[in-house]
């Protein structure tokens, strides 16, 4: 992070030990009644880190998505514009009739997953059990952590108070006992929001909560409660928990265990992407060749933006058809050697659909590219040659 890199005071110094001496934290598994788990969840991310950027969006509201026209979808309503209903999986379409003088803007991907590397050096450096769950969000066990850098609830506040500070954003942070509680008590205070459940609070706190509150919880699963006349939590403490695992089987034992708080699952360190995908649906079909070449090679582009932001390179690409009646195919090529340049990924994406893909006449509805057997660009993928021919221009 070049901010930090740029800092020679104290703390700059003390930061670099945390990063030393929190590796050190052994990764075992804590009973859950000894745990500290924070969830770190960034405010409406790609919508705040526009709205960072551009100062002339601050104050309005802003949406992160597709257009209407190509079916798009949002990915991201800054709050200004969920005062108007708009959520994240809604059509455009729909968010821009809800919001006509909505700022729409395209998704920057490759600079939203740069940007969540950064989020979590910073988790990083106070504990190495970071269980990221998409780019804005993540569990932290810091359970380790508390002899080096005091209580869990002084780590979040820290955490939170240098992700605005280093990068301009605001985030959620929410501690427990465990990830249910700690992802509940995130959600609890938005935006810039900061909640601690300890053990002893947890049946006031969830009491009189909504069933769908309750992680997991959809629509359908809250109608079937509601049904049985269990609209609140303590509703559902109520119930036997052989009634629960009768009407819903094994999600019914789980129903029971998170109406009284109880989740004894580890925060799982962060994994290496197996791969990475773009895809497109087409408001009309496609016929024509050109047409879909130019938006393959958008996709690719990027496709390898994300790759480059990932620190990583590709050995195999494949591409992804769905014709007019949705019948769907795919095509992959492994390369000489794992690459990240534009050029060999999309010469070799080119090929496939033009090589291995018999359209017979049929329209396209959707095109996909997709990179996968990934390995680190600082690895096997940079080894350089035993005798560098120097004297080549």
């Amino acid at each position: 992070m070049t901010s930090v890199r740029r800092e020679r005071d104290g703390r700059r110094v003390r930061k670099s030990r945390a990063g030393r001496r929190c590796r050190t934290i052994q990764e075992t598994v804590t009973p859950e009644r000894e745990r500290k788990i924070l969830h770190v969840d960034m405010d409406a991310f790609y919508a705040s880190v526009e709205q960072r950027d551009r100062p002339e969006l601050r104050g309005k509201p802003v949406i992160v998505g597709g257009r209407p026209e190509e079916r798009g979808v949002v990915a991201a309503a800054s709050y200004e514009a969920r005062r108007y209903g708009i959520r994240s999986a809604m059509p455009t379409a729909r968010a821009l009739r809800l919001c006509p003088q909505a700022v729409l803007l395209k998704p920057r991907m490759g600079y939203y997953r740069r940007i969540s590397q950064r989020i979590r050096e910073i988790f990083r450096s106070y504990t190495p059990l970071v269980e990221p769950l998409s780019l804005d969000e993540a569990f932290l066990d810091v359970t380790g952590s508390e002899r080096l850098f005091g209580p869990a609830e002084e780590i979040g506040q820290e955490i939170q108070k240098r992700i605005f500070q280093e990068l301009g954003l605001m985030c959620s942070v929410g501690v427990g006992p465990n990830k249910f509680l700690a992802k509940l008590a995130s959600a609890h205070k938005k935006p810039n929001g900061f909640t601690v459940i300890r053990p002893e609070d947890v049946e006031r706190f969830l009491w009189d909560l909504p069933v769908e509150k309750l992680w997991g919880v959809g629509p359908a699963t809250a109608r079937k409660l509601r049904a049985m006349g269990l609209q609140t939590v303590g509703d559902l403490r109520r119930v036997p928990q052989e009634e629960l695992a009768r009407r819903f089987g094994r999600w019914g034992l789980r129903l029971w265990e998170r109406a009284r708080g109880r989740d004894d699952r580890p925060v799982v360190p962060e994994r290496e992407p197996k791969s990475l995908s773009r895809e497109t649906t087409f408001p009309r079909d496609v016929y024509d060749d050109r047409a879909l070449e130019r938006v393959l090679a958008r996709l690719v582009r990027e496709v390898v933006e994300d790759l480059r932001g990932e620190e990583r390179r590709a050995r195999t690409v494949q591409i992804k058809v769905r014709f007019a009646d949705f019948t769907t195919i795919t095509r992959q090529r492994t390369l000489p050697e794992p690459t990240d340049s534009l050029r060999a990924i999309q010469e070799a994406a080119r090929r496939l659909l033009r090589e291995r893909v018999e359209r017979k006449g049929r329209g396209v509805r959707l095109l996909g590219v997709g990179v996968s057997n990934l390995v680190a660009s600082a690895t096997e993928a940079q080894q350089l040659p035993l005798f560098p021919l120097t004297s080549l221009p």
